[in-house]
């Protein structure tokens, strides 16, 4: 049997002299092995949390509330005259996203007003930070360092451009666990895209085009950023889906899309807020057991048009006052604050599909969006027969 091997002589003979004999810097087959693993070890997810690393911070929110203890509050109140505050901290993640220190997190993270936001970076050094604006609706917030220091930041990339199966990687600080201001780093890959949550009629938050990957998310992730393998952000960490078997995470983590992001963070550092750049020259509300009795509608989900402006887009497109509109875009609406969040994808000049039901019969039309004006409506009431 011939041997595939040969001889240790013939090996010898055949290998590099290199692999050998030492070099003329002194390095032999172990260096060159360790150089290898060294290399191996730097791979595109670690150069991408090197790279964004240094902009993620962990923040720390008080609110102050009064106390509803009896015996203190009737003591403050008779001596000082009100109730002794009382405080509440809460700690989630956010990224910084300009030189001068813009950091963006979930509006759910901040809360409403909060007493002191404290911001800590990845060297423990802590700054204190207001809030420029928030959005509840899409639970997203923005705020400003208060440090003449230039920061760190990421770069957004374009979250259309997200493949499903391309990794995913995300930072932030879980559970709260670490003061020193380090992320916690956990990968995986994007499982989907354009996931959309039934809204619950009566919540002020609307989820659409989210992200989900199985990179782990856990509590106190939530505001931290959702990176590819270039460390651009195309997500922020939102929200676990647990299946009500736990609280913690199983494979189901969301982010809003940097899209979005980038959309309503360029409104809130203008105005502190976002407002529509158009009007559809209508009024509607989400429709109730009383409105169905009350107008003898059929039962179903959608929104009430209850009055049209006659010299806005919506009349000129054929919707009156009594119409009840079922679908924006193509998306079957349940509640006002669902159709507002998704109108808010569309701008001024832009074409807003819309169908709608009248006395039994379902109709389609396109609403021309233009800026806000001033003129006579018709109302429910005195609506055409």
């Amino acid at each position: 049997m011939t041997s595939n091997w040969g001889t240790a002589s013939e090996q010898t003979d055949e290998m590099p002299f290199s692999a050998i004999m030492l070099d003329e810097s002194g390095s032999g087959p172990d260096q060159t092995v360790n150089e290898q693993i060294s290399v191996s070890r730097r791979t595109a997810i670690t150069r991408a949390v090197e790279k964004a690393s240094p902009s993620i911070v962990s923040m720390l929110v008080t609110h102050r509330a009064q106390t509803s203890d009896t015996i203190q509050e009737e003591f403050f109140r008779r001596f000082f005259g009100y109730g002794p505050p009382v405080e509440n901290q809460t700690m989630g993640s956010g990224f910084i996203i300009s030189e001068d220190g813009l950091v963006v997190t979930n509006q759910h993270v901040i809360g409403f007003q909060p007493a002191e936001i404290m911001i800590t970076t990845i060297d423990g050094k802590s700054y204190p930070a207001n809030l420029i604006g928030s959005d509840e609706l899409t639970d997203l917030a923005l705020l400003q360092i208060q440090s003449d220091e230039p920061f760190s930041y990421v770069e957004f990339s374009d979250s259309d451009e997200v493949l499903v199966g391309e990794w995913a990687i995300a930072l932030g600080n879980p559970f709260a666990l670490f003061e020193d201001g380090m992320p916690t780093v956990t990968v995986g890959v994007i499982s989907a895209k354009n996931r959309d949550f039934n809204p619950d009629p009566e919540s002020s938050r609307i989820y659409i085009d989210m992200i989900q990957t199985d990179a782990a998310i856990n509590r106190g992730n939530s505001g931290g950023p959702l990176l590819n393998a270039n460390g651009e952000v195309i997500g922020i960490n939102t929200f676990i889906f647990t299946g009500g078997t736990s609280a913690g995470f199983v494979g189901l983590g969301f982010a809003i899309p940097s899209n979005r992001i980038e959309s309503v963070i360029s409104q809130l550092l203008v105005s502190g807020s976002v407002v529509l750049d158009y009007d559809m020259g209508m009024e509607f509300s989400s429709m109730t057991r009383q409105l169905i009795y009350r107008y003898q509608l059929p039962r179903l989900h959608g929104l009430l048009v209850t009055s049209v402006n006659q010299h806005g887009p919506a009349y000129e497109s054929g919707i009156l006052p009594g119409d009840v509109i079922l679908k924006v875009g193509d998306q079957r609406v349940v509640s006002k604050t669902h159709a507002l969040a998704l109108m808010r994808e569309y701008r001024e000049g832009d074409r807003l599909p819309v169908t709608f039901i009248r006395e039994q019969s379902e109709y389609d039309t396109n609403i021309l969006l233009r800026k806000k004006m001033t003129a006579p409506s018709v109302t429910q009431e005195s609506s055409p027969e």
